[in-house]
């Protein structure tokens, strides 16, 4: 017979890792599955200051690797794999990895999501050097200073007035003639005098020396070309969540998010979706965070009903 934890959390991101350290505290044998390193996208960050708790702000992956040692100082257990396979349906949960099988009673899915990027040369190499893709982390490192906005949608107004009260200047460059943001965002935009909108523009590349220092510009309607001068680029053309594995198994909303409520109860029992892969309004360090803790109270009701 395969040895069956009580909980298998896929991914060691924050939702994750916090998923752990309640499961591991509340006396459940936890085993945390992660294919790289704890931390998930919080550790390329390299710099937070909105996570509460550390005065001077903290670097990514040294919270990441905290998270990781809290929960394993409780009896949670780490295992780099990648997870090839979920039998969510069935019980005990199947997870399949490259490091073999593993059988659980509850499943923790916290897989996360990646920004899309804007499949430029050397923008992965830009990120941390004038690229980035949050504006709530990074929005205060370029106060005083011009910045260029990507995108129409709501995140992309969002964050566009998010960084009109810390930048001189922010350009907004959308691909079509309107935002396809909410009327309120738009019209808060417009009426913002640091804010410049370009219509119909695409970023064709990203200038840069050791740091970004502008983007080359296209009018797509009439072929225009032009440059704007910048210190940081926000790329915020939508999120991918992490949810291929679940694919068929699990409800997902439009977006591709796991349908799952503030229980983080997901449409299968024993099964909870916690942090960036979650359907929600925000995602941030502290609600996958919240998550975590809120899918451990979901799992331990559950468990004892088994």
């Amino acid at each position: 017979m395969e040895h069956i934890y009580d909980m298998i959390v896929v991914g060691g991101g924050p939702g994750g890792y916090t998923a752990a350290l309640y499961a591991a505290r509340a006396g459940l044998e936890v085993l945390v599955l992660e294919k790289l390193s704890a931390g998930g996208q919080m550790a390329l960050t390299h710099q937070i200051d909105n996570y509460p708790g550390f005065a001077q702000g903290v670097d990514g992956f040294t919270l990441a690797q905290a998270m990781q040692q809290q929960a394993e100082r409780f009896g949670a257990q780490t295992r780099l794999a990648e997870v090839r396979a979920l039998r969510l349906a069935q019980s005990p949960k199947e997870v399949e990895t490259d490091a073999g099988t593993f059988y659980g009673k509850t499943v923790v899915y916290a897989a996360g999501a990646a920004p899309r990027e804007l499949g430029l040369p050397e923008e992965r190499e830009l990120v941390g050097r004038g690229v980035s893709y949050c504006a709530a982390c990074d929005g205060m490192f370029y106060r005083g200073k011009t910045v260029v906005v990507v995108g129409g949608g709501n995140t992309a107004a969002a964050d566009a007035l998010l960084l009109s009260r810390v930048a001189q200047k922010v350009i907004v460059v959308h691909r079509r003639d309107t935002l396809r943001a909410s009327r309120l965002d738009a019209g808060r935009l417009r009426r913002t005098p640091n804010v410049e909108l370009r219509w119909n523009t695409e970023v064709t590349a990203l200038l840069h020396g050791d740091t970004v220092t502008g983007v080359a510009l296209k009018n797509n309607v009439t072929g225009e070309r032009s440059q704007a001068a910048c210190d940081g680029v926000f790329v915020c053309v939508g999120r991918k969540p992490a949810s291929d594995l679940v694919r068929g198994q699990l409800e997902l909303d439009d977006g591709g998010y796991v349908a799952a409520g503030e229980t983080t109860r997901t449409s299968l029992p024993g099964v909870y979706a916690v942090g960036d892969v979650r359907s929600k309004e925000v995602r941030q360090i502290v609600t996958a965070v919240a998550d975590g803790a809120a899918a451990v109270h979901s799992a331990e009701a559950d468990l004892a009903r088994l």
